[in-house]
């Protein structure tokens, strides 16, 4: 497994880090050493660290939570750990940008990868609990979530967001054109795929697939994926309307 926690002046600069704050280090632990991503951090083109707010927390039993203000259930992860932890890693690591995950954020998307692959340091505060007092937001750059639901905390939020972010960078991905020719890359579904054999259960292949022309190919993918779109995704042509060789392409029955 990688050592995630490795001074990166030992090694030459990786091209993004993410910090990762969070109760359950153990948690990332599985999926940084595995995947893509695993490769990318062995290889020190990504580096990933884990900050514990625990072994920032005040007293004997280094407790992170407390009762809310005002009554209710659950327990709120206080402001003070988190904090300290956010101050120890600056110090160590330098400034980042510095996101909470909670279901209250902005919908992590395509965009918001892209948009976090201009930064060199992204830290990720992981949620639990009940949720976070307030003034941690007030040490945000920004708030982001994955959709409309809710987990247990944010780790399975900050493994998705790393994964995203993470394979648009340069050198984790071994074709550069797999981030770019994928869904929502433009936005747009991905065209529909297929591969050995030519014909299953009766199900063919489609013929233009097996012609060996390649314009061909490429009218035939951006005409499947502006129709999935338009068909599963229509949301998605708000942001990007179908282009003129998007319609003639759809008219085109050929």
């Amino acid at each position: 497994m990688p050592d995630l926690d490795a001074p990166e002046s030992e090694r030459d600069p990786p091209r993004l880090t993410f910090e990762v704050v969070t109760l359950f280090p153990e948690v990332m632990a599985g999926f940084l050493s595995t995947t893509v991503i695993g490769k990318a951090v062995a290889a020190g083109v990504v580096a990933v660290h884990c900050t514990n707010p625990r072994d920032f927390a005040p007293g004997r039993h280094r407790q992170v939570d407390d009762a809310p203000y005002g009554g209710g259930p659950g327990m709120i992860l206080s402001v003070e750990p988190i904090s300290a932890a956010l101050a120890a890693l600056t110090e160590a690591r330098g400034p980042s940008h510095r996101i909470l995950l909670t279901p209250r954020g902005r919908l992590f998307d395509q965009a918001a990868a892209r948009a976090l692959t201009t930064q060199t340091r992204v830290t990720l505060v992981c949620g639990r609990y009940e949720g976070t007092d307030e003034r941690v937001a007030g040490l945000m750059d920004e708030e982001l979530r994955l959709g409309d639901f809710v987990l247990a905390g944010g780790e399975v939020a900050a493994a998705a967001i790393i994964e995203a972010v993470a394979r648009l960078v340069p050198g984790v991905l071994g074709c550069g054109l797999s981030a770019s020719d994928e869904s929502f890359s433009a936005g747009r579904i991905e065209y529909p795929q297929w591969t050995r054999p030519a014909v299953w259960n009766g199900q063919a292949v489609p013929e233009v697939l097996l012609s060996g022309d390649h314009q061909a190919i490429a009218r035939w993918r951006r005409r499947e994926a502006a129709r999935l779109t338009q068909a599963r995704r229509p949301d998605l042509l708000d942001a990007v309307p179908l282009d003129d060789e998007e319609r003639r392409l759809l008219g085109d029955d050929t």
